[in-house]
């Protein structure tokens, strides 16, 4: 077992449920703050916080940081996962066909949609994952996640909170700067985390209550070769040895471009997703993913501060384990 190193060369691939235990058990929030609680790192953002993070807008430029909701999106079908359904049930024909169903002449048009909420651009709840029978916080995950939905920790808890600084740190351009883009299986380390902040600068320090967006630029290869295995495949990401490191920096939330958030193939010879494992129902900290970091990426790289205010509100759908998004980044 490698303790609590943070140097991927230390993990023991063989034994990732020691690996697990040992970093869950020593990153864990539960009851920081108290028994009752719902949001986990969410708590770091408070009113000080985000007048704080209202004072960095500076340009008055909008980003929108979401994926397109279509049938054209990256998932395959996994866990139910499809792309996202949408019809309409009022169009203008209609309309022109009955123009008159009301005395003045008025029409109009109506659509739905149909989708896992999970499908695109969208926050892992804290009831999303959990660690050897126990949901964040210590309590049983059968009594948190029933089939009426998440009972203690819905999503919808958290739908004024999410309001922050946010932080980019483009490991994308830092660490390959000819393509800006890291190659699938690559896994980002503690080193390359403050090594990144380092190159980019004051304005791209990491801290409490901060919502940190990790760039790899696999969303870019994506929309140019096509999405292949974008959804569950092979990816860049955060190894498992950057939990610590999640923690003492005390961000409120994390997002990344990539499906899964964590790198894939994961570190260990038999596991799936144990990153999600040791952050979401033992630290607590609630996680983004299929973020579209490509405009915000440029803006950055083109203005040098690589910090703003970030809007990023989940639909508020009672006991929903997630929810789809349209983050903005206001700069």
């Amino acid at each position: 077992m490698s303790s609590l190193s943070e140097n991927p060369a230390d993990l023991d691939r063989a034994d990732a449920l020691g690996e697990v235990v040992i970093r869950a058990e020593a990153y864990r929030n539960w009851g920081r703050w108290g028994a009752d609680d719902r949001l986990g790192t969410l708590n770091f953002i408070d009113e000080r916080k985000r007048v704080e993070a209202a004072q960095l807008v500076a340009l008055g430029r909008a980003v929108s940081l979401g994926q397109p909701f279509d049938e054209d999106g990256p998932q395959r079908g996994w866990k139910k996962r499809n792309n996202p359904v949408h019809t309409m049930t009022g169009t203008g024909l209609d309309h022109e066909r009955h123009p008159y169903r009301f005395s003045h002449g008025i029409g109009g048009a109506d659509d739905m949609i149909v989708m896992p909420l999970q499908c695109s651009t969208q926050w892992d709840g804290l009831g999303h994952i959990f660690d050897r029978g126990m949901a964040y916080n210590g309590r049983k995950a059968g009594d948190v996640v029933t089939t009426e939905g998440d009972l203690v920790t819905g999503i919808e808890h958290a739908a004024a909170t999410i309001v922050s600084r946010g932080v980019l740190l483009d490991m994308g351009r830092f660490l390959r700067p000819e393509t800006g883009e890291l190659e699938d299986g690559y896994a980002i380390t503690v080193e390359d985390l403050d090594a990144c902040v380092e190159h980019q600068g004051e304005t791209s320090r990491v801290g409490r209550g901060d919502i940190l967006l990790v760039r790899t630029g696999q969303l870019a290869r994506a929309r140019r070769d096509g999405w292949g295995e974008y959804a569950g495949g092979p990816a860049p990401g955060l190894s498992i040895t950057t939990a610590g490191w999640l923690h003492r920096t005390e961000i409120a939330a994390v997002a990344t471009d990539t499906w899964g958030f964590e790198v894939r193939p994961n570190e260990f010879d038999d596991s799936f997703q144990p990153l999600h494992q040791i952050v979401i129902p033992n630290m607590g900290l609630t996680v983004g993913e299929m973020w579209d970091l490509e405009e915000l990426g440029a803006v950055c790289a083109e203005t040098r501060r690589y910090e703003f205010l970030l809007s990023a509100a989940p639909l508020p759908v009672t006991g929903a384990v997630g929810s789809p998004l349209n983050p903005i980044a206001l700069l």
